[in-house]
């Protein structure tokens, strides 16, 4: 497999200034991150003062970095461009803000990811309530850069910031008996209109197996493009599984529960026909109301921009292909 470094794969001079911010971020100490609600952002206290003498002016409502980030090399993307911070940021599902695909970069500004608490229970030996500052220090951050594939047939390639999921979930002390692993969202109807709707049964649930979970894909993003995560991409922290559709990595995340039995996500819960609990990417099972075998790059081209072959678990088959060794993949899709 060809591997790809950041800097072959983000413009060149945009890469450098995002890696400067990091840099003089991380000189000035502040490896804590927070809010900043006026303008939708999070900083803490000490870092907001840090960050407030840090050159982050290159744009209009940049976000604060987070300091300390090491690139890791995480997939082949050589041939690969990195989709543009403003398709990553404009160009959402994230329901609980409305179902329009800009809906949520325009009513997200409503969620405070400030205080917030991440609780870790069920089958494990020692349950956990972590705070955000906890969070952020609790594994080294490292980018990783990685395509994202929805399964409404459009795909993006995101630098990620953030650590393995299996990094936390290890403080917590899984039992035997911990067979999946359930993530749950906030449902707040005060910040999140959407939540007002009844297009899903809320809270938002997905689920994993453990395996699948423990992974060392699978991550906990608290971050992208190097900068703390933008309240609509589902602040202030989320899951990433990279070789699912993109339904499957929960967004603004406030507790998660080890299990012994498979738990009903919300997209299985609502059409369980159409949208199963692996929902792994595979281009020879079609969505009932649309083939898989392609799918729509946003940033290159536009809509009648020629569409890119779709790859077996969005190109990761050879880290994650022998988790499904034996299973009929038409069946559990």
């Amino acid at each position: 497999m060809t591997h790809g470094v950041p800097s072959e794969i983000t413009p060149r001079a945009v890469y450098e200034g995002r890696r400067a911010w990091l840099k003089e971020a991380a000189a000035l100490g502040g490896a804590a991150v927070g809010l900043q609600a006026a303008s939708g952002l999070w900083l803490s206290g000490e870092a907001e003062a840090a960050t407030a003498a840090a050159p982050l002016v290159a744009r209009p409502g940049v976000l604060a970095p987070l300091p300390g980030v090491r690139s890791t090399v995480a997939g082949a993307y050589a041939m690969d461009k990195v989709t543009p911070y403003e398709k990553v940021t404009r160009y959402n599902n994230f329901y609980e803000f409305g179902t329009d695909k800009e809906a949520p970069w325009h009513n997200a500004g409503t969620l405070k990811p400030r205080p917030w608490t991440l609780s870790i229970e069920g089958e494990v030996g020692k349950p956990l309530k972590l705070g955000l500052d906890d969070l952020l220090k609790l594994g080294a951050m490292e980018e990783r850069i990685y395509r994202l594939r929805c399964v409404e047939g459009w795909s993006m390639v995101i630098p990620w910031v953030g650590y393995s999921l299996s990094t936390l979930i290890q403080r917590a002390a899984p039992t035997s008996r911990a067979k999946y692993v359930e993530f749950i969202s906030l449902a707040d109807e005060k910040q999140m209109p959407g939540v007002r709707s009844g297009v899903l049964d809320w809270p938002y649930v997905e689920g994993l197996r453990i395996d699948e979970a423990m992974h060392p894909l699978t991550m906990m993003a608290f971050g992208l493009y190097g900068e703390v995560l933008p309240n609509q991409n589902g602040a202030p922290l989320r899951l990433v599984v990279p070789w699912k559709y993109g339904f499957k990595s929960a967004k603004s995340i406030v507790k998660i529960r080890l299990v012994d039995k498979e738990p009903v996500s919300s997209w299985t819960k609502a059409n369980a026909r159409e949208y199963g609990f692996y929902s792994n990417v595979n281009p020879t099972v079609d969505h009932p109301r649309w083939s898989q075998a392609t799918e729509r790059r946003l940033g290159e081209g536009g809509f009648f921009a020629p569409r890119k072959t779709t790859l077996m678990f969005n190109g990761y088959e050879a880290q994650v292909g022998q988790l499904y060794a034996g299973m009929d993949l038409k069946k559990y899709y």
